[in-house]
């Protein structure tokens, strides 16, 4: 499997839920931080991505511990999954950064689309930006429950 890019992404207080650990919800922004930053930081057909429209078509995720907030960031794991005509998936884990600890918070999938906002439809791959999400492939997400 090619190494995962790693981004550390901060936590907000605003994060917590009234039961003190963060909100199923606030994963999803954890998961965009991350992936935006890895698209920039693979190169610039990922730049592109981004700035010439992606949107997301899925998200599937499994938590394994709660996460509490602390001044801390926590280290997400991206790498793509699957790559196809119009998109491609990124995989992540959600975990502490090596000097924190080592629980895994979660693993999530996202299915992203190029799309083209003026002509509202998807739109394809072009060879640079296959070339960058086939550098960075690796395993499918390790979720625990299959589906059906």
């Amino acid at each position: 499997m090619t190494r995962p890019h790693v981004v550390h992404v901060p936590l907000r207080w605003s994060d917590m839920d009234a039961y003190g650990h963060v909100n199923n919800v606030q994963y999803l922004r954890l998961l965009e931080d991350a992936r935006v930053s890895g698209l920039r930081a693979w190169d610039a057909a990922g730049s592109s991505m981004l700035d010439e429209g992606i949107v997301v078509t899925r998200h599937r995720i499994e938590y394994r511990a709660p996460l509490t907030y602390r001044p801390e960031p926590v280290a997400v794991d991206l790498w793509v999954t699957r790559v196809h005509g119009a998109g491609f998936d990124v995989g992540y884990v959600v975990r502490d950064p090596e000097e924190v600890g080592d629980a895994v918070y979660a693993v999530a999938e996202t299915g992203l689309a190029l799309y083209d906002f003026d002509g509202a439809r998807p739109r394809r791959l072009g060879g640079d930006a296959r070339a960058t999400l086939l550098a960075h492939r690796g395993d499918p997400v390790a979720f625990r429950w299959s589906e059906r």
